[in-house]
């Protein structure tokens, strides 16, 4: 019996291949002209801001995206309002490190076709101490400070619906119905698909509410539910369909293989952290 091997792919179309692997070095930025780049006045006393939250945002998104210090981004992004001809005023590299602790982000949604399937996981990110071999290998500090994002993302456009930071002693369970609470309530939710660690009565209960299918895996203790309410009687028909299917199966004819998608998207956030 022959041993397992990759399988190999042959590339044909060379020309369409060349031009695609071009494509991913391409970049485009836009400054609509009728963006609010000035802040409105609040009318309370004291002094106004002078620059908009959406500004602020704006010059941030470009200090992460590209890993530059605050005075290069300052500068970068002047650089760039001066080559599409707007004569706006740039917020200096005091004010965005001062704006930036209070700023609340606005996340742009496009927006799919039909009901959302939202995607939810977590994972946590080191914000303080050295790293593990750094600490064995020279004996610096072993103290480190965790912190852990809860994300939903949308199953077709990929992007993030809904975030949450927290510290290292929160499970991941508690946090379902607060990233729920994100979605509008009038936005209709398909489903909500996560791992085992979701697999309690809060959590069903929550998605039930929003009238959307739960895609979670039913621990391999499970055992059924009073059905009292609607969370209880999908997670029940979860686990008789996990026991009379088999959970290789159940997971293929539930679509759970799309978590797979929010996993690659926490790769991507993790990658700036760990620049």
């Amino acid at each position: 019996m022959s041993s397992w091997a990759p399988t190999k792919y042959k590339t044909t179309n060379w020309s369409a291949y060349n031009e695609a692997l071009k494509r991913r070095g391409s970049l485009s930025i836009w400054f609509d002209p009728e963006m609010s780049w000035d802040a409105t006045p609040t009318g309370r006393r004291g002094r106004q801001q002078t620059y908009s939250d959406a500004a602020i945002q704006t010059c941030l998104s470009m200090k992460v995206l590209f890993g530059m210090p605050l005075r290069q981004t300052t500068g970068f992004v002047e650089s760039i309002l001066r080559l599409v001809g707007l004569d706006w005023r740039v917020p200096d590299f005091s004010t965005l490190c001062r704006r930036q602790r209070t700023l609340n982000v606005n996340i742009p949604y496009r927006g799919a076709k039909g009901p959302l399937h939202l995607l939810i996981d977590s994972t946590g990110i080191k914000s303080e101490g050295e790293g593990e071999w750094n600490a064995r290998k020279h004996g610096g500090p072993k103290r480190r400070i965790w912190r852990k994002i809860h994300i939903g993302i949308d199953e077709e456009t990929l992007e993030v619906r809904a975030v949450e930071i927290t510290g290292s002693n929160i499970g991941d369970a508690p946090m379902l119905p607060e990233l729920l609470d994100q979605i509008p309530a009038d936005e209709q939710i398909g489903s909500v698909t996560a791992d085992g660690a979701y697999d309690t009565r809060e959590c069903h209960e929550a998605i039930a509410a929003r009238r959307a299918a739960a895609v979670i895996p039913p621990r391999r203790n499970a055992k059924p539910w009073k059905p009292t309410s609607a969370g209880a009687i999908a997670r029940d028909e979860a686990v008789n369909a996990s026991r009379y299917l088999g959970r290789a199966l159940w997971r293929r004819w539930s679509g759970y293989h799309r978590r797979s998608r929010v996993e690659s998207k926490m790769n991507c956030i993790k990658l700036p952290a760990n620049l």
